[in-house]
């Protein structure tokens, strides 16, 4: 009888008697500060692993906890209270830990790994293209089979043994009473919400700023390092509103100056072809690589000058706004993508204008419509019509990608079919990394380096790729040459290739990206790109330096003999004061750089009338819109995607 008593009490355990809120058993002393502590203790291993998953560096995470002045032990105390809330949620004493710790842990993995590849911490805002990353898987796990292969073994391992330790939890820790809930809630949810209410950076918190929580949001490598990868996260969160600039206001608007410059374009109005080339640099620019022949002939015989990327090794989308649009992302939070969190109803754009004014602005990029949010944007910006994969006919491939060759035939067949003049924006895929070694089976190059064979063949399928994009910019020139409708061309980078180990092994970098902030020598050393504007009556612009994207639809309307009141009269007045403007830089036609600039109480009343022009614009009441962008007025109609 003894023995069948004992068992009955352990496969059904009770509550204990004295205090039925804990929900723990009979006979256990101090049943409360036991749980608190081993929630505390669970919350500390989970953050260190966080920290130390990011950083991949022990010593500097052990660091960054033995420091008085950072938040890590408020980072703690807060994952504490959401393990303790969640508990109550679910019933089950440290059950969360369950839901928490896989989630947490792999959202550092994935930050690491962002910051090794991009050089940028993990983003809220990095979720709304996840269906971009899932398409790239097959470029991946081609270049890395093995790694892909781990990954993917260990996911399905991960998954069953959470699977099998929820259900034996489930099965030996008992439920707790509704009054252990009840408290447990009392407890976590206004702490929980008073904390949430301190962490929108753009209001000052006497409690957070006690709790040495310091938003550095113009530098985000530093707010991850200071804050901790937790902390720096939710601070982002906001990200998706843009604040108004000080000062903003129908007042400040209508005191920028209007440049006197009117809408006009010739009389036999010229095609305006652009080219953005994916990831196209100059390979001949690695200490101590030698490519032979000449990779990129063309390019270097009518370079015109270089475009400064804001970006290092992706994010297209956002050269391609600065391009567009004549605006800045500087003037952005930063780790912002417009394409998918601000263009949400129409923006004025080169498109917008050179439609107003009887052209047919198409727009061809041989990947799907939805990657980055194309095809919305595209309507929003003006544009007639955009022809992407699922609309273009076959495409020839070359490697695992269409090809360059491919889209070229499509611009010059598509404009010569077409009676109106045309402006053609044109993004290449072929030269897509990541760049898996032996990519084509038909190399043209050599590459002699002393590296690694891995990073040779990697950075001579990048070459192969480069070598066809200067090819297609030839076939375009030759085309445009013989044609009798003046026809301008722009062809440049949207940013350097992610080329990782190749760098660090030619000394070109000491890691595989490259940092947000560092000189501006280094700066315009690890940012532009070649850029070509070319005219079939003047032939290419000459000594224009390194520009912004966002002045280049000035320089290609001036080519073509077109001018606005915002692309060619503000931007025109602005590019004589500076030709780079970047978060983290200004430069001068005269080379003189003022880094951090957004920083300093004082900025150039320039630079300020840019940021209102374009709050208003994208964000605000339009009052600007009948001096610099007339195109727009009673004309804009919302798309219906």
């Amino acid at each position: 009888m003894a023995r069948i008593g004992k068992g009955v009490a352990k496969h059904a355990p009770q509550f204990l008697e004295g205090d039925p809120s804990t929900g723990y058993l009979p006979g256990r002393k101090w049943p409360v500060v036991r749980y608190g502590l081993i929630s505390l203790l669970a919350s500390a291993i989970l953050v260190f692993a966080i920290e130390w998953i990011v950083r991949g560096d022990f010593y500097g995470t052990v660091g960054f906890f033995l420091q008085p002045f950072k938040p890590g032990w408020t980072t703690i105390i807060v994952f504490a209270l959401v393990l303790v809330g969640l508990d109550a949620v679910l019933g089950r004493s440290h059950q969360s830990l369950m839901i928490v710790a896989p989630l947490t842990l792999a959202l550092a993995f994935v930050g690491h790994q962002k910051s090794h590849y991009l050089g940028d911490p993990l983003y809220p805002t990095d979720f709304l293209y996840s269906r971009q990353i899932m398409s790239l898987m097959p470029l991946l796990v081609r270049e890395r089979p093995m790694t892909a292969m781990a990954i993917a073994i260990g996911i399905v391992g991960g998954l069953s043994l959470l699977v099998y330790g929820w259900r034996q939890w489930r099965r030996r820790v008992p439920i707790l009473s509704r009054k252990g809930r009840l408290a447990r809630l009392t407890l976590t949810v206004p702490l929980l919400a008073f904390f949430v209410s301190i962490m929108d950076y753009a209001t000052f918190s006497w409690t957070r700023d006690r709790l040495q929580i310091i938003p550095i949001m113009w530098d985000q490598k530093e707010n991850y390092a200071s804050n901790g990868f937790a902390l720096a996260f939710a601070l982002n969160v906001p990200m998706a509103h843009v604040s108004a600039p000080a000062g903003y206001s129908d007042k400040a608007i209508a005191a920028i100056d209007r440049p006197g410059v009117t809408a006009s374009v010739p009389a036999d109005k010229p095609d305006i072809i652009i080219v953005m080339s994916e990831s196209f640099w100059d390979p001949t620019k690695l200490p101590g690589v030698t490519i032979t022949p000449d990779p990129i002939p063309n390019v270097r015989a009518l370079r015109s000058g270089y475009m400064f990327s804001p970006e290092f090794g992706g994010m297209t989308a956002n050269i391609e706004f600065e391009a567009l649009t004549g605006f800045s992302n500087a003037f952005l939070p930063a780790g912002s993508i417009p394409y998918q969190q601000y263009v949400r109803s129409p923006t004025p754009s080169l498109a917008t204008f050179l439609k107003s004014e009887g052209y047919r602005a198409r727009a061809i990029h041989p990947g799907t419509n939805w990657f980055w949010n194309r095809g919305a944007v595209y309507a929003d910006f003006g544009f007639n019509d955009f022809r992407s994969e699922e609309t273009l006919p076959p495409m020839q491939k070359r490697g695992p990608l269409a090809s360059d060759a491919a889209m070229t035939d499509e611009i010059i067949r598509e404009a010569d079919a077409s009676e109106d003049p045309v402006f053609f924006f044109a993004v290449s895929l072929q030269n897509h990394g990541p760049y898996e070694p032996y990519r084509y089976y038909n190399p043209t190059h050599k590459v002699q380096a002393p590296i690694s064979t891995w990073a040779r063949e990697s950075l001579l399928s990048y070459t192969e790729g480069s070598a066809d994009a200067d090819r297609g910019l030839e076939r375009l020139i030759e085309w445009a040459r013989k044609r009798e409708r003046p026809t301008v061309v722009a062809f440049f980078g949207d940013h350097l290739p992610p080329l990782g180990p190749v760098y660090v092994e030619t000394g070109f970098m000491k890691d595989n990206v490259a940092p947000r902030k560092e000189p501006a020598d280094q700066m315009l050393e690890h940012h532009q790109t070649p850029l070509i504007i070319w005219s079939n009556r003047t032939g290419p612009a000459e000594d224009m330096g390194a520009v912004s994207p966002a002045f280049l639809p000035y320089h290609i309307l001036t080519t073509a003999g077109i001018t606005h009141p915002y692309y060619t009269g503000f931007l025109g007045v602005l590019r004589e004061r500076y030709r780079v403007v970047d978060r983290n830089l200004l430069l001068t036609p005269a080379g003189e750089a003022t880094p951090d600039w957004a920083r300093q109480k004082k900025i150039d009343p320039a630079i300020n009338d840019f940021r209102l022009l374009q709050y208003d614009m994208m964000f605000g009441k339009r009052r600007a819109a009948p001096d610099f962008f007339p195109e727009t007025i009673n004309r804009l109609v919302a798309h219906t995607s």
